[in-house]
């Protein structure tokens, strides 16, 4: 969705570290607004009857089932965390699809779930699939813990935890499951 009009200024370091990043937004959404639908997100998977599986997302056409929208949407900002942290000043990453996703039924009220997702290299055209667990609660930091493998790349790459909003990826680190 639209969360409003951004400028960003990226400056990549010559050493393997995350760029620095400096934006700008002017919000067409105000804090409650995103509050609100990250809380419809948030019901529309807690009352699932049974926990949310599913396959090639979207699938070959481009759709997406109105029931696995809301994985969708998770994996679109999961996902993101372990673009930003891949990217370099000549190399950019988009989600292709969700190859398989399962919701993981937990004791509190966080909603967890394993992804395998597929990210298109630009511009190598390369699609590199990563593993993502990925935990969330409304008001709470977005929890991403991945590991992604590719034929040229070798398969050691991978996070010890990211953490943001549904909103949007975070800088913070360092968070458990």
């Amino acid at each position: 969705e639209d969360a409003g009009n951004c400028l960003a200024t990226v400056l990549y370091k010559k050493k393997k570290s995350p760029p620095v990043v400096s934006i700008k937004c002017s919000h067409t959404k105000d804090q409650k607004e995103i509050q609100e639908e990250d809380n419809r997100l948030y019901q529309r998977i807690r009352h699932q009857s049974k926990p949310i599986t599913g396959n090639n997302i979207p699938d070959s056409y481009g759709n997406i089932e109105p029931a696995l929208e809301p994985v969708w949407a998770l994996a679109v900002a999961g996902s993101s965390s372990i673009m930003w942290e891949k990217s370099t000043e000549t190399l950019g990453y988009f989600l292709a699809q969700v190859k398989s996703v399962r919701q993981w039924i937990r004791e509190d009220e966080f909603v967890e779930f394993d992804y395998t997702v597929l990210l298109h290299e630009i511009p190598t055209q390369e699609i590199i699939s990563c593993h993502m667990r990925l935990a969330w609660l409304p008001g709470h930091p977005l929890r991403v813990k991945h590991f992604c493998a590719s034929e040229s790349h070798g398969a050691s790459e991978g996070s010890g935890a990211e953490s943001g909003s549904a909103a949007g990826p975070s800088a913070e680190k360092g968070a458990n499951f």
